[in-house]
């Protein structure tokens, strides 16, 4: 038998609240965290509605502009070789650390591994590189570079926090946080970890935002209440967001060691590509329908074992229609019929980090005895047809969870959550 995986553990700094309590009080009574913008002060953009980070004010290179709360001691030097999104994930980490009730001893034990999910920070990696243009060479910030490409948050997490296990990064685009899940959950499997922390965190600047509106991937949507609308027929693109997610899993017999507080058992993943595109998914939803597969089989699960799913689902047409139609071949054509929603209808979609945010509030579902709503949703896409979408937050206690992930070039992941 393999080894069982517990959450133990969660942090979030998301547009939905930066604390648990806040972010589940969200989830239940339909809160979004959407505000209008008007980026590079140029009002004919199309980009209108961002999902924001409340009480956080980083938006330049420079650490000594921000704020954040001040219940978060954050030293100098600490600081210097970070990104906004580094400090996004760092407290968030905090959060989760203390929500587990880890000891800092117990994160150096080589027993605690970290895997993280970002794309780096775009924006803090141009101001150095034009900074190295314009000086011809001459001058490039000594932390340029650890402070912004993709493996950022875990040079400065694992060294901030002293972890001596396994450490590394993942970029598979919308999906790199749920491989980061995943493939912490088979560290703990092979016996290889006791404890894995996984992170993902993303930047809310115009450098990693409006290239996504250069793709048609972004809703032109004006109104905070209906930008972000996934499954919708009249929905025209994703509402871009960031902040951080933190989750921690333990291997079952460690934690109850312990006492470690349990929310979830993470029961097991599967993973398939499309093979089809490198931005846009399969129409038919065929590689997420294997990763689906994939993942009952490796849980020994049936799709009638299924609850809920929390779907990737991210408000752009094509995308929420080759998801459709991947949930009506794995669950409705074989007579299965859990509830499904996207939360993105309040967060928006944070890119990388958006399959371990999903998977903690998955957790928190099953923990808090709840099944988050389609709330923006209004009239469903015809290809939804055939699929359980509530619109509003149920009183029901899900046991067996599905999250769903998706990436460019068809990068798809499943997670499977359920009661302990």
């Amino acid at each position: 038998m393999p080894r069982q995986a517990l959450v133990t553990g969660l942090g979030f700094i998301t547009p939905i609240g930066n604390d648990r309590q806040t972010v589940e009080q969200s989830l239940r009574e339909g809160r979004h965290g959407f505000t209008p913008v008007e980026f590079l002060n140029n009002p004919d953009l199309s980009t209108k509605v961002i999902g924001t980070i409340k009480d956080f004010v980083a938006e330049t290179p420079n650490w000594r502009d921000w704020h954040y709360p001040k219940k978060y001691v954050i030293a100098r030097e600490t600081l210097r070789s970070l990104s906004p999104h580094g400090l996004f994930a760092l407290c968030a980490m905090d959060q989760a650390i203390a929500d587990a009730q880890i000891s800092s001893a117990e994160l150096t034990d080589g027993e605690t591994g970290l895997y993280c999910a970002s794309a780096g920070s775009t924006m803090v990696l141009h101001h150095h590189v034009a900074r190295l243009l314009a000086t011809k060479g001459e001058r490039c910030g000594p932390l340029g570079v650890v402070s912004s490409i993709a493996g950022t948050l875990n040079f400065n997490l694992a060294a901030h926090y002293g972890i001596r296990g396994a450490v590394g990064g993942y970029v598979a685009a919308c999906a790199s946080s749920s491989h980061a899940l995943g493939c912490a959950l088979d560290d703990i499997r092979l016996g290889r970890q006791k404890r894995m922390i996984v992170v993902g965190a993303e930047e809310i600047t115009p450098e990693s935002i409006l290239p996504f509106a250069a793709m048609r991937a972004l809703s032109g949507n004006a109104d905070p209440a209906t930008a972000s609308r996934p499954f919708d027929q009249e929905r025209d693109g994703f509402v871009g967001a960031g902040g951080a997610t933190v989750m921690i899993i333990e291997e079952a017999e460690f934690a109850q060691q312990r006492g470690a507080p349990v929310y979830a058992e993470f029961a097991g993943w599967g993973q398939a590509a499309d093979g089809h595109s490198v931005a846009v998914s399969h129409p038919q939803g065929s590689g997420l329908a294997d990763a689906i597969t994939r993942c009952l089989k490796d849980t020994g699960l049936t799709p009638t074992d299924i609850d809920y799913i929390n779907a990737h689902a991210t408000s752009t047409p094509a995308g929420d229609r080759s998801e459709a139609h991947a949930f009506r071949t794995t669950f409705t054509n074989v007579g299965a019929k859990p509830r499904v929603s996207s939360t993105k209808g309040l967060t928006g979609h944070p890119l990388s980090m958006a399959g371990v945010m999903e998977a903690a509030f998955c957790s928190l579902a099953i923990q808090e005895k709840f099944i988050p709503g389609n709330h923006h949703l209004q009239t469903p896409d015809e290809a939804c047809e055939g699929l359980d979408l509530p619109r509003a937050t149920l009183d029901e206690a899900p046991r067996t969870v599905l999250s769903t992930s998706s990436g460019f070039g068809g990068s798809n992941v499943g997670l499977i959550f359920r009661q302990s």
